[in-house]
């Protein structure tokens, strides 16, 4: 049986963070994944960094490509009622955010973590956790067809809310949270500039709209659309002719059209799992909670969890000091039900939830009230580039 100081399940960003932090810390982890390696740098994922996330990852030394290739945001753009308003982050909170695809920082890490001599097994799917109330927790998996465990001191759990980690909880020890939304977004990724420098969220009549970008040349668009709506339904003209619809006639004027390289629909829910430890095996990232795109906070989730992790784990193994540890359920959880809670209010502010014409003319007023009052653009502005995350957070 191998063994390992820290066994890692998931090659996302939670793991792979946790991973790369531990070893700049003198900690060795291995990484179990159970997809090959092309498909975990091919998904297409969130692209929205908050200001914690991008010191962290210049920080700690990953973050060349970002600085070179991101784009930095210092506001977003909200339309509603054929008009367009700014928020600007820089003015209300001196910070901003950075575009920079999941796909991207997920390379970075993977390179990374190879370069450095870290060990990822691809294709090498967990199976289950066992013994995490011991101090000798065992991760069964397989690989190349056999059957193999991995001996480790801790198991983190970063293989999302449908993984082995969260299932190997007994029930009766963990409770969740969850609210599932009416709609999904149905997104075209596409090569054509976007139509704005800064992201354009739009609350309309039809359903919600986002104009986001990968690139100066890379364009996401998201619409909402029904939960049993299906990418067949769509063609490419009638996508674009919905987005246009449900923009300010200056952007939707903006908008330039081209072949869709993906197209998927992506449903809404928001998900909490509470505690985020039992015995030594503790859950991060997309296993403890899920938020809905809207607020773009669920990549930046998974890097404070595996920032607090990283840090309480260290000094446990490095200092002989466990009171971080002890704290990382509820060091976490404090910041991922803040997160939430901006989500959802995002989310109901933005989206058409039923066709009572008085709901959305409520909707058209906080946006009204939000585009000339300071304080409410500060309170939005502080969320969205992200609330701070240190060891002392709690």
């Amino acid at each position: 049986m191998q063994r390992t100081q820290v066994g890692i399940i998931g090659c996302g960003p939670a793991g792979l963070m946790l991973s790369h932090l531990l070893s700049r810390q003198g900690i060795e982890s291995v990484i179990l994944e159970r997809q090959t390696r092309d498909y975990v740098e091919a998904r297409i994922r969130a692209g929205i960094l908050e200001q914690g996330t991008v010191d962290l990852l210049r920080e700690s030394g990953v973050g060349e490509r970002m600085d070179r290739e991101g784009l930095v945001h210092d506001g977003v753009n909200m339309a509603f009622a054929n008009r367009l308003e700014r928020i600007d982050f820089q003015a209300r909170t001196g910070k901003a955010v950075m575009v920079y695809g999941q796909t991207e920082m997920t390379r970075d890490l993977i390179e990374s973590r190879l370069a450095a001599g870290g060990e990822i097994k691809f294709s090498a799917p967990a199976l289950a956790v066992e013994d995490f109330d011991t101090s000798h927790p065992r991760i069964t998996y397989e690989e190349a067809g056999q059957r193999k465990e991995l001996g480790c001191d801790f198991v983190a759990g970063c293989d999302g809310s449908h993984g082995v980690a969260l299932q190997s909880v007994p029930e009766e020890r963990i409770t969740t949270f969850e609210r599932v939304y009416p709609f999904g977004w149905l997104g075209i990724l596409a090569d054509v500039p976007p139509v704005d420098d800064e992201l354009i969220y739009a609350n309309h009549e039809r359903g919600f709209a986002l104009c986001s970008m990968r690139s100066p040349t890379r364009s996401r668009y998201y619409i909402q659309c029904a939960l049993d709506d299906n990418v067949d339904n769509w063609s490419d003209d009638a996508f674009w002719d919905e987005l246009r619809r449900r923009l300010p006639e200056q952007a939707a004027d903006n908008v330039t059209t081209g072949p869709r390289l993906e197209m998927s629909i992506a449903p809404l829910r928001s998900f909490v799992a509470e505690p985020l430890r039992f015995g030594n095996l503790f859950l991060a990232g997309d296993a403890a909670h899920i938020v809905p795109p809207t607020g773009a906070k669920g990549l930046n989730l998974a890097v404070s969890d595996a920032y607090y992790l990283a840090t309480a784990l260290a000094a446990h193994i490095n200092d002989d000091q466990g009171d971080l540890l002890d704290r990382y359920s509820d060091t976490c959880l404090r910041r991922v039900w803040a997160a939430i809670r901006f989500s959802w209010w995002y989310t109901i502010l933005m989206h058409r939830f039923d066709d009572d014409p008085f709901s959305h003319r409520l909707q058209v007023a906080e946006l009204d009230y939000l585009s000339r009052s300071e304080a409410a653009q500060t309170s939005m502005a502080e969320n969205y580039v992200g609330l701070p995350f240190d060891a002392t957070f709690a």
